[in-house]
């Protein structure tokens, strides 16, 4: 596989973007799934990988020589260097404690020698940065489970939570979606406290893994800072403190006379959750954590709903060549398709009618949701249903981000689906999901209790989902072509939800004028980091241009993403801009953070100005072969996706191949659209 030089000095940069295109359209072509939908392997840091060793382990269940060489090759092609293990590849802060902590049992439960290289070398970087007694609230929890570590050092978490009013200040469904589906089955396993066997068998104090810690004689380590300290930092982390010091009392003194019951409530809650394929949301903490907490609460093995929730954790395990086997995080077909019909018709390679586009999107239409559940209707009871979620299975928890990219397929396929049933319910369902800010979140509405990330539990500050603005962005940009289209139409319809849509826009514009930064840039909570979130502001606010607002927020921005372009003409972003806002646009250019660029350039700027011109050379000469049949693509070695800022990314593989499709195809249609005017 060999770099390809795409642009020939014969041709025009509009011919050699046009080559470029027909080339991903190829590859698109050879990735479609038999039933006409995409799907790329998603990557994340071992910790998902590791915790899948670890329920193996728990529940006694067998792993393959075969897998077992497989898991180890994945863990050991991804340690870096200094004997660690990283939060994602070429992690500018290096490698980090906990995920080496993780990876070090995982290997030593799949069988590798302590005085294997790679083991001394992980224990070495654990010691030289504190030992075990450092690690995050989220590994001693699963540490704990083996008796590596007391219980006691692990924060209280109550099932008497679940009692508590939805209206009340602090209640389950005052966290994220991720966050409740994942913290109902800890409740329960927190309770009760499970220690199981590692291959030196179980015990209370098992010495495992005593040679990771500084001084193994001293495990109860605490799991926050002096109420004191706390006191002179963080009031509420204080309060929350306290509240825990007083369940602990509660506990020890056994005044927990509604534990039974809570515990109860729980297993129906999650058991009410589980879908038909054996998901739970659809991500992997949920899926595996309720396994634990059904089998904790009388379930055996060989249960349904156990047997159902192995089975869907296995289908979420992949394995190539290049990394070996490991666990996804998470499965995206309904984002990926979305997203590739959206670069095959930017590309204008095949016709808008083609059969790779309609089975596509027919497939993800047969999954819009219009079930009755749904933890969002706990605080929008007479929402009328119609969002799509990001995966196979998930009818609980539909996504205002993919139900608006699937707006906008459907009427970039099809302009005259605008009034459809299918787009007017997706474009209804988001109206009714808009915050009071006039922004959007990604799953929840009101989700802005930002105090519970002090809960003495929570260590990676992503406990809510307020608004971000490159949801905002990819909403108004789905409403905006709506917009357009109803102005276009001489059949005028529902012109009560055109009109809702309209309002709608107008507070969002101003949700994006109060959050937009000093430097012009939007923050994106979704994808790393300012280029994605201005990338999609800007890209929405172009069927706004007409507000004098408008135009002063898109100069800003603008100006902004040519005065981070790269010398090489791409654009890149670290992940160390969500710790370090001044490094905001710096890094080495990468296909899909250039393609973002460019797309939230082109509706402001010429094709011909010197940074398109740049941009859309980098995209071409950096695009590879892949195969025999006229195919090609990108390579994108980092993660550009985020999970939890700051803490835990993801790597989506078809986000190297669309988002350049989509800015190559919009850079030839503008170009077009250049030589019509000057002729």
């Amino acid at each position: 596989m060999g770099l390809r030089q795409t642009q020939r000095p014969t041709e025009s940069q509009e011919m050699a973007a046009e080559h470029a295109l027909r080339l991903a359209t190829q590859y698109a072509l050879s990735t479609v799934k038999e039933d006409g939908h995409w799907l790329g392997p998603m990557s994340s840091d071992v910790t998902i990988t590791a915790e899948w060793i670890f329920l193996l382990q728990s529940i006694g269940r067998a792993i393959s020589e075969e897998d077992r060489a497989a898991y180890r090759y994945h863990f050991l092609s991804s340690q870096q260097g200094d004997g660690s293990w990283p939060i994602a590849p070429q992690y500018p802060h290096g490698g980090n404690l906990s995920a080496t902590i993780e990876a070090y049992l995982a290997l030593k439960i799949l069988g590798l020698e302590p005085d294997h290289t790679a083991m001394r070398k992980a224990r070495d970087f654990v010691l030289a940065h504190g030992g075990m007694e450092e690690m995050r609230i989220f590994t001693r929890f699963h540490l704990a489970m083996f008796g590596l570590l007391p219980w006691s050092t692990v924060p209280q978490m109550p099932p008497e939570l679940m009692l508590l009013p939805s209206w009340f200040p602090v209640n389950i469904y005052k966290f994220s979606s991720w966050a409740r589906i994942t913290i109902v089955p800890f409740l329960v396993i927190r309770t009760r406290e499970p220690v199981y066997a590692l291959p030196n068998g179980r015990h209370g104090n098992n010495n495992y893994l005593d040679e990771l810690w500084c001084d193994p004689n001293k495990k109860s380590v605490s799991y926050s800072k002096s109420a004191f300290d706390l006191w002179s930092t963080d009031k509420i982390a204080f309060l929350f403190q306290m509240a825990d010091l007083l369940i602990w009392l509660f506990v020890f003194i056994g005044l927990i006379p509604f534990r039974n019951w809570a515990i109860r409530f729980c297993i129906s809650w999650i058991l009410e959750r589980q879908e038909e394929s054996g998901d739970w949301a659809g991500i992997f903490p949920p899926m595996h954590l309720s396994i634990y907490a059904l089998l904790l609460e009388g379930y055996e093995l060989d249960d349904d709903p156990v047997q159902r929730g192995l089975e869907a954790l296995d289908r979420f395990c992949y394995q190539d060549a290049q990394r070996g086997k490991w666990m996804q995080p998470c499965v995206s077909p309904v984002w990926d398709t979305f997203l590739m019909v959206r670069g095959l018709c930017d590309s204008n390679v095949i016709d808008k009618n083609d059969e790779l586009l309609t089975r596509g999107l027919s497939w993800t239409r047969a999954r819009q949701l219009f079930v009755k559940h749904g933890d969002w209707r706990v605080y929008r009871p007479q929402l009328i249903a119609g969002g799509f979620s990001f995966e196979y299975v998930n009818t609980w928890y539909p996504d205002v981000d993919d139900t608006a990219a699937g707006i906008l397929a459907f009427l970039k396929q099809d302009p005259s689906s605008l009034y459809s049933a299918h787009v007017l319910r997706a474009a209804v369902w988001i109206l009714g999901m808009q915050n009071r800010d006039g922004g959007w979140a990604a799953f929840d509405v009101g989700n802005d209790a930002l105090f519970l990330n002090s809960i003495p539990f929570s260590d990676m500050d992503s406990l809510c989902d307020p608004s971000s603005a490159d949801i905002v962005g990819r909403v108004i940009e789905a409403f905006g072509l709506m917009l357009q289209l109803f102005a276009q139409s001489k059949l005028k319809e529902h012109e009560d939800v055109f009109q809702a849509i309209a309002t709608s826009c107008f507070r969002a514009i101003g949700y994006l004028q109060r959050t937009q930064e000093p430097t012009g840039s939007w923050y994106g909570r979704w994808g790393t980091n300012y280029i994605y979130g201005t990338s999609n502001v800007l890209c929405g606010l172009s069927y706004f241009s007409a507000q004098p607002r408008v135009r002063a927020m898109s100069a800003q921005a603008v100006q902004w993403l040519v005065s981070v372009q790269n010398a090489d003409g791409g654009w890149g972003e670290r992940l160390d801009s969500y710790t370090h806002p001044e490094r905001a646009g710096v890094g080495e250019s990468t296909p899909s953070q250039t393609a973002w660029a460019l797309m939230g350039l082109l509706p402001y700027t010429l094709p011909e100005s010197d940074a398109v011109t740049r941009g859309v050379t980098w995209l071409i000469t950096a695009q590879i072969d892949q195969g025999k049949h006229g195919e090609a693509t990108w390579s994108e070695a980092v993660y550009t996706g985020t999970g939890f800022p700051g803490h835990f990314y993801l790597g989506y593989d078809l986000y190297k191949h669309y988002f350049p499709m989509m800015a190559l195809g919009r850079y030839v249609e503008h170009t077009k659209i250049q030589c019509d005017i000057k002729s």
